[in-house]
């Protein structure tokens, strides 16, 4: 017979304790079960949220990883340009530097027959004028004037073939030149000659500087040096033509000078031109916008400044040449530019009656023949650089020659 408890209840057969725990554990759960059973359970939960989690990063890494390949595509073409702009490509040097011991009296003799020959009055305006038709305008002025108001066609075009959106500044540069035409004892002699002297280096070695020290205009591109060279390439200077990454470094290069002329390419240009002609120093944010080291200081007084009439270059490019007109693109203008050399020839027919010029040759059969007559640099870089045409600009000096408007003294460009 079953006995009952003194509190009434039934006493049931105990089971073994090994049977009991787990339906005691299910029915009864202990509060390590309990967070154990909490955490299983919430488990499928964690997982969930983390995979929404992870789906809804990955925009954001996307975006990351989008970022990292442009900073290398942009590191990459970085790399490219510094390569093209600064790689110096190694010539024969010994090479250039020997010159047939004839061709040099050759050289010499033809600049001294040119300087004997009676000068001839506005020959180089006529001879433009008569080769180029109304592509040619004969009454251009050659510097910047200050007039109250600028052309239509000086306002059409971005520099460096117009001063558009910048005639404000042009005018607070003037403002600061006490001269703007060309200098009296300059423009005294009845008749003058100009010899326009190129960097090429086909100089190196014709010994022509005692006759180049002769001509009346002697202009000089860019940095050329003097220093050093004055056997072949004389000392006199009588405008240095060029822009801030462009002009010389050394003081030296500017003792001799009575004008220097200045090309204006782009925006900060004319900040670094005010800078030079008030003596003050470049701001550092204003140097961080040139491609390349610009001079310090330009040891000149303001009334040695000048700047290029726009007009000259836009002449010489869309005129002259034929380029086609800039084409606004994406990443800017599309627009070819002459060289330096180009823009000075046309500039010394303005300038003078009589224009040779020496130290131009541009060889297209020999890639390799040394670019400057101071460096190793060969041509080879100038065909890298896009904005110029070096075939176009060959067939138009040719032509000049030919037809008897420029003579070439050093016989560069029939190499």
């Amino acid at each position: 017979m079953r006995t009952e408890a003194a509190g009434g209840a039934e006493r049931r057969p105990q089971k073994p304790r090994s049977q009991a725990a787990a339906p005691a554990c299910r029915a009864m759960p202990s509060e390590f079960t309990s967070v154990k059973l909490r955490s299983d359970c919430t488990r499928t939960s964690l997982q969930w949220y983390t995979r929404t989690q992870n789906k809804m990063r990955r925009p954001s890494l996307l975006l990351k990883d989008i970022l990292k390949c442009t900073l290398v595509v942009f590191g990459v073409w970085l790399l490219y340009i510094l390569m093209l702009n600064y790689t110096v490509e190694e010539c024969d040097m010994k090479r250039m530097h020997y010159v047939d011991p004839d061709r040099i009296k050759r050289a010499q003799r033809y600049a001294q027959q040119v300087l004997q020959n009676e000068c001839r009055p506005r020959f180089a305006k006529k001879a433009m004028a008569r080769l180029f038709e109304h592509r040619y305008s004969v009454n251009l002025e050659p510097f910047v004037q200050k007039v109250p108001g600028a052309s239509e066609a000086e306002l059409k075009y971005d520099p460096p073939f117009g001063f558009r959106k910048f005639s404000s500044k042009v005018q607070s540069l003037l403002d600061l030149l006490p001269e703007h035409d060309f200098p009296e004892h300059l423009r005294a002699k009845h008749c003058q000659r100009c010899v326009v002297i190129g960097n090429g280096g086909i100089l190196h070695g014709l010994e022509l500087g005692h006759a180049l020290n002769q001509f009346d205009v002697v202009i000089r591109l860019n940095s050329a040096p003097v220093e050093g060279y004055s056997e072949h390439v004389g000392n006199k200077t009588t405008i240095r033509m060029t822009y801030p990454e462009g002009a010389p470094l050394s003081d030296v290069e500017y003792y001799a000078n009575d004008l220097f002329v200045t090309v204006l390419f782009k925006s900060v240009d004319f900040k670094w031109l005010q800078a030079m002609v008030k003596n003050e120093t470049l701001p550092f944010w204003v140097r961080f916008f040139f491609w390349k080291q610009v001079a310090e200081k330009v040891p000149l007084q303001a009334k040695h400044f000048r700047i290029l009439n726009p007009l000259i270059i836009k002449e010489t490019a869309f005129d002259i040449l034929q380029y086609s007109e800039p084409q606004l693109r994406f990443w800017g203008q599309d627009k070819n530019i002459p060289t330096m050399g180009a823009i000075a020839i046309v500039l010394a027919t303005h300038l003078c009656d009589e224009v040779s010029l020496a130290g131009f040759g541009y060889d297209l059969s020999r890639p390799r023949t040394p670019l400057h007559y101071f460096n190793s640099q060969c041509m080879g870089a100038m065909y890298s650089q896009a904005m110029h045409n070096v075939a176009t600009e060959t067939e138009f000096l040719l032509k000049l020659i030919k037809e008897g408007v420029v003579k070439d003294l050093s016989g560069g460009i029939h190499c």
